[in-house]
Order: C-alpha cells, then structure tokens, then sequence
C-alpha cells in the first residue's frame, strides 16, 4: 500500500511526499481561493491525475497491443462550482503525435483505455468528464 504523507508549510503552501520514491509535490491555493497560484493546486492535481491516469492506462494498452503512442499528451481544463466549492467538471483533450496513423483498432483501444482509467472509475457519476480525442 503506497503512503504520503502530506504537510503544511504555510502560506497556504502544502508538501506532499510520497514515501516510498521520495517524490514530492507542492501546492498552493489557487487566486480565486486565497492563494498566490505559484504551485499546482490541489484541484489542479484532481484534474491532472485523470489526464495522467487515462495516459498510462493508454500507454499500457498501446504496448500490449504492439503501436506506439510516444509524444501523445493531454491538456486538462477544470471547471469549478460553487456550493459547495467544487470541481463540476473536467475536460481533456487528448492529443497524439503529428504523423501518426492510427486505425480502428488502435483507436478503439486508447479510447476504451482512456475511459477506464481507475481514477475515471473512481470519480463521482455526477462529476462531468469530457474526453475530445484528437488524432
């Protein structure tokens, strides 16, 4: 079971480490909440870790299934609700590699991947996801 563990610092400013890598994240509130934005925060990395998790899970399927989807990237948008303050939505536009080729099948694979990724599977059914595949 992988554990962080996570400290404030002040000034709004969190420290996350992951323990057993040493890895380690920052944060600050964002502007419209308090915060300076000099870091990611922490709904920016909600949002960013359904954009990294369907980009893994796509990675896994494309080298199962013998195809390359190195350059391929995914740009997030968050779209925050208020009472209670929360995400209502989450865009990612998932762009692949100038050049390449991808058939039916390839397609059908990043996409099903993409859609069951598990933090996708993890979010609450009322959060709206937007997925746009751009090939």
């Amino acid at each position: 079971m992988t554990k962080i563990r996570t400290t404030y610092i002040g000034d709004l400013h969190v420290q996350a480490i992951h323990l057993d890598s040493g890895s380690l994240i920052e944060t600050d509130a964002p502007v419209d909440n308090q915060g300076k934005g000099e870091l990611f925060s922490p709904t920016d990395l909600f949002a960013t870790s359904l954009a990294a998790c369907m980009i893994t899970i796509m990675g896994i399927s494309a080298r199962n299934y013998g195809f390359a989807l190195e350059g391929a990237y995914a740009e997030v948008e968050k779209v925050m609700a208020s009472s209670p303050r929360r995400v209502a939505e989450i865009i990612v536009d998932l762009h692949f590699p100038d050049g390449k080729s991808y058939g039916e099948r390839e397609r059908k694979l990043i996409e099903a991947a993409a859609k069951a990724c598990p933090v996708a599977n993890s979010l609450h059914p009322d959060l709206k996801k937007t997925l746009r595949f751009h090939y």
